[in-house]
């Protein structure tokens, strides 16, 4: 071998064994008090992200570098700690102290921070809090655990849109929903169906896959975000392997479901009783009410029916027979390890729950891969990987007469079968049961991946670069079949097929710079571009007339009725930076700058600019405070910054053209007008908080004030129709959102027995400063937008009960007076959809080997309008069955009653007011889990690492005055603006299970 070859192997072989130079290190975490080995502690190398998890006796083993390196040790519910890597094996003790540790890991834009660093507003949850609940969205962890985040189921149907509102609601017509990135990769969260009620991407998404859900409240934290972040972010990180030897884990839950509250309606009895009454007060200019021959209920409905029902011993409970008894079942396993160079994560999945409405099933089936590599002391590479099959086998929408809810209409009296023994066609109202007989079917079949790769450079210790692309690909198809006996599939079968397939496509490229200058100086940066990509695609056909129910496919239809495709796209460009600086461990400051190019706008108003600063005080650092017994940690922060919403059409700037044909003729006619000054939505939010930890940080908290001014919202404004078009979008209104959250938490046992609890209580005004003109109610809705009233205030007539004289609905008139001309009555603020505050309260107890959890969320406010209630709460006036409180009615001058007197065919009553209108305020025992884990001895005689049955409850309790199905309610159909609104909505499932969760 040559000289110049021999020094090169000598230098390759010192700068090997310099790069990969390890050793191991054992040991084992107890807790300080017990002596009890600690599970799923964290220990992270200090300065790096490598690490591994303690296992179930505490013990642990990695691979750590032999000069001078410090673990990093943080576990729920203990002290920190930082410990010297002093020789092959530690023995490590734990004090307890605060469950929300102080020195966790936080996920913030584009990097991590440790918690006592950050100087802006984030709540955050992990797995450990959500584990083993039958979750249909993993959005439904937030709900009562996260400060500032307010979230409405709205139904009990499963795979439909919640509603998420970060610190109040910051848009009209653009998006209301926060901006959700998973594992760096904005996603698509709207919907995509064809529905009036929108379909929910975010349930593809396993929350057996996510480790942390951070959200990203304040400006400091969201405007890095720029253009997306008025209504808040969601950061979603998923789990990853970690260091050390190969882990198994595998669990299966069943569990059975109802509804949380069945309502009550008229049996055969009272109903023919309340129909007689309204027979025989029927009014008419043309009938004297007091005449000899008044109407009989018997008749009329028999003229109505064309059957003889009235007369029959029928008593049929419709109303329940919308439900079925649900279930759920889960399976999922995960392979996990790694070393200090490769980690990995094989996961998979199965869920089907079938849901408390007939018909209604939702199942889900994912894998996932997540590795992470280090080739060598400069390069990391890594793959995230997800995979996802679901099925809805969806309901139809609040408003359609084929909706299950609606079937509590039917009388009693009529029976649900017919003398052929098939459902019952000559019900007064369509036997929603028919859709679903046979082969009718409404299936939402979606197929998504969310993935990423990236490449991760350190180019000095202080200096690392990334590079990631992303791909959110989701591709939805939607299949509907109604038969001839169907109310929209007569008189010979309808069938529709719909395919959307919509992707986004991201690139991310940072720059991240961090350095500690000495003991009381340190500075990280980030600077990035990002460019993302996003394409929506979708056709549809429709088709009529099939030689008979077997045939359900569009090719079968002799007719092919209608038929549609589209296709846009929209580009984003984006620059960031963002530093934070550190003085003398006490004095934080922040700053980021973000500049966006949008498709969306005209090329006058193409970019926005986000800035944001924030600035904090670890007062607990300073000589005063460092060594009190009370005070353990005090810090005092504030911000400030602009963020946008740029969630619109994709052309709404622009004046558009499409295709018309007459007659065989095609041409071309204007479909919209455009706008080209229109610019972006952008929100200034101020923010100043408080964290604190008290008695060796046993008690801890936080505590925000936030103030949110919304400008140039876009809302699509009238304009005269003569011009050919109703609306045109504009910039026309601005509006704040003010509110306080408050979070404690506590350890109020340690040792043996343990008690940890958490509550958390928010609240928001919000007022609508500028509009151009008021947007008033519309048809039997009640929301509405005005300057100085809140989002969607309810306006209408108030109603004052039954006249104690005559039985006359009565109704205020503009002095307040009643009166029972409705047409005399003035329409007021009558309620508000908005809640007064929000929270929730978590206790967890732990015993030797029993765990308990109990969450339990509440809301105070938030009035809700039933607009059903004009239907089957109005005194009769038609032949809808009626809910149980119309008993009550007037019968006799001097009756007192809020139910006016029954008068077929005849309103008195039944108007749009605020007979309708009540507090929507409850409290929920929202999940409940009680579990046991085997002991040690046993499983290593099995080898296993752990084993943990459980039992569980999801919506145990609600306690509420409401009087419709559920207070957490919020139908589709009717707009953004009209928030709180009920309409045969069905309500909340009650959830038991039972599960196993193993580990090898």
């Amino acid at each position: 071998m040559t000289k110049p070859k021999l020094l090169l192997l000598v230098v390759f072989l010192c700068c090997s064994s310099i790069i990969w130079a390890q050793s191991i290190v054992t040991g084992k975490i107890t807790d300080s008090k017990t002596g009890a080995g600690i599970s799923n502690v964290s220990i992270i190398i200090k300065g790096t992200t490598q690490g591994t998890y303690t296992n179930s006796d505490g013990a642990f083993r990695l691979e750590v570098p032999k000069s001078n390196s410090s673990l990093m040790i943080t576990s729920l519910g203990y002290s920190s700690k930082e410990v010297a890597v002093s020789g092959a094996t530690l023995n490590i003790t734990l004090e307890p102290g605060n469950s929300k540790n102080l020195d966790e890991i936080v996920v913030v834009g584009y990097g991590t921070k440790i918690k006592k660093d950050i100087v802006s507003s984030i709540s955050r949850v992990t797995s450990k809090d959500f584990n083993n609940q039958p979750l249909p969205s993993f959005e439904e962890a937030l709900q009562g655990r996260a400060s500032g985040v307010y979230i409405n189921s709205g139904s009990g149907k499963l795979g439909q849109a919640l509603n998420v509102r970060v610190r109040g609601i910051s848009s009209i017509s653009a998006d209301q929903q926060p901006f959700v990135v998973v594992d760096g990769v904005p996603i698509v969260s709207q919907a995509l169906g064809s529905s009036d009620e929108p379909d929910n991407p975010l349930a593809t998404i396993n929350p057996d896959d996510i480790e942390s859900i951070e959200v990203l409240k304040d400006a400091a934290s969201s405007a890095i975000y720029g253009s997306r972040a008025s209504n808040g972010v969601i950061l979603v990180t998923t789990k990853s392997g970690k260091q050390g030897k190969s882990r198994v884990s595998a669990g299966f839950y069943t569990g059975w479901s109802k509804p949380t509250r069945y309502r009550k309606f008229l049996n055969a009895a009272q109903y023919r009783e309340i129909f007689d009454t309204a027979a025989l007060h029927y009014r008419d200019s043309d009938l004297d009410p007091t005449s000899e021959d008044p109407l009989v209920g018997a008749d009329e409905f028999e003229s109505e029916t064309g059957t003889n029902d009235w007369n029959s011993t029928n008593d049929v409970n419709w109303g329940k027979l919308a439900f079925q008894h649900g279930a759920v079942q889960q399976y999922n396993a995960s392979l996990s390890g790694g070393d200090a160079r490769t980690k990995f994560l094989i996961s998979a999945s199965y869920n089907d729950q079938k849901g408390i409405i007939v018909s209604n099933r939702l199942t889900r089936g994912t894998g996932r891969i997540n590795i992470d590599h280090t080739i060598n002391s400069i390069f990391k590479i890594g793959t995230n990987i997800s995979l996802t099959q679901s099925n809805n086998y969806r309901v139809p929408s609040d408003n359609a007469f084929s909706n299950p809810l609606q079937l509590n209409a039917i009388p009693p009296i009529q029976p649900e079968f017919g003398p052929d023994g098939k459902l019952n066609t000559a019900t007064i109202y369509y036997n929603a049961l028919i859709d679903y007989e046979d082969n009718n079917k409404n299936l939402s079949k979606t197929a998504r991946t969310i993935s990423n790769a990236y490449i991760e450079a350190t180019i000095n210790p202080n200096l690392k670069f990334r590079s990631q692309v992303g791909i959110d690909w989701n591709n939805l198809q939607e299949s509907q079949f109604l038969g001839r006996r169907t109310l929209d599939g007569a008189p010979n079968g309808y069938s529709y097929s719909n395919q959307v397939t919509a992707s986004v496509f991201t690139n991310t490229n940072t720059l991240n710079f961090n350095k500690a200058f000495n003991s009381n100086n340190t500075l990280d940066a980030l600077a990035g571009i990002e460019y993302q990509r996003g394409e929506t695609n979708g056709s549809g056909v429709t088709g009529l007339a099939f030689p008979s129910d077997r045939f359900t496919k569009i090719a079968s239809a002799a007719i092919i009725s209608a038929g549609t495709s589209s296709e846009t796209s929209f580009r984003f460009l984006s620059y960031f930076i963002r530093g934070n600086y550190k003085l003398n461990n006490r004095y934080l400051v922040g700053a980021s700058f973000r500049v966006d190019g949008s498709s969306r706008f005209s090329t006058a108003n193409r970019y926005g600019i986000f800035p944001a600063v924030s600035a904090g005080w670890v007062m607990s650092e300073e000589n005063f405070l460092k060594n009190s017994n009370v005070v353990s940690f005090l810090k005092l922060r504030s911000s400030y910054g602009v963020t946008g919403n740029a969630e619109i059409g994709n052309f709404s700037y622009r004046s558009l053209y499409t295709a018309a044909a007459y007659s065989s003729v095609s041409g071309i006619i204007t479909s919209q007008i455009g706008d080209d000054k229109l610019k972006w939505e952008n929100t200034k939010q101020f923010d100043i908080g408080l964290d604190f930890g008290f008695l060796k940080n046993r008690i801890s908290g936080e505590v925000d004030v936030f103030s949110k001014k919304t400008k140039d919202l876009l809302l699509d404004i009238p304009v005269p129709a003569t011009n050919g078009f109703s609306t045109i979008t504009k910039n026309i209104g601005d509006m704040n959102n003010k509110g306080i959250e408050v979070t404690l938490n506590g350890n109020i046992l340690v040792g043996l027995f343990k008690w940890n609890v958490s509550i958390n209580v928010s609240t928001y005004k919000n007022e609508v400063t500028r509009l151009v003109a008021p947007v008033p109610p519309g048809g039997r809705t009640l929301g509405r937008l005005a300057v100085g009233a809140p989002f969607g205030q309810f306006y209408g007539v108030k109603f004052l009960g039954a006249d104690p004289a005559n039985g006359d609905a009565l109704f205020a008139d503009k002095d307040g007076k009643p009166t029972n001309d409705y047409s005399l009555a003035v329409e007021r603020v009558i309620g508000d959809p908005n809640p007064d505050y929000y929270g929730g309260f978590n206790n967890h107890f732990s015993y030797k080997a029993f765990d308990l959890d109990v969450q339990c969320q509440f809301v105070k406010g938030g009035d809700i309008y039933n607009i059903a209630g004009i239907f089957q709460s109005n005194n009769a006036n038609y032949f809808d069955n009626q809910t149980l409180d119309q008993m009550n009615f007037w019968r006799k001058p001097g009756d007192v009653t809020m139910v006016p007197q029954p008068r077929l065919y005849t309103s008195n009553g039944d108007q749009k007011s605020s007979r309708w209108v009540q507090d929507g305020s409850y409290l929920r025992v929202k999940s409940v889990n009680l579990g046991y884990n085997i002991p040690k001895s046993i499983l290593r005689q099995v080898k296993m690492e752990s084993l943990r049955i459980y039992v569980a409850a999801s919506n145990l309790f609600t306690f509420t005055k409401y009087t419709g199905y559920d207070p957490e309610v919020n139908t589709q159909y009717v707009g953004n603006i009209n928030l709180g609104h009920d309409f045969y909505t069905p309500p909340q499932a009650r959830t038991i299970t039972v599960g196993v969760n193993v580990g090898l």
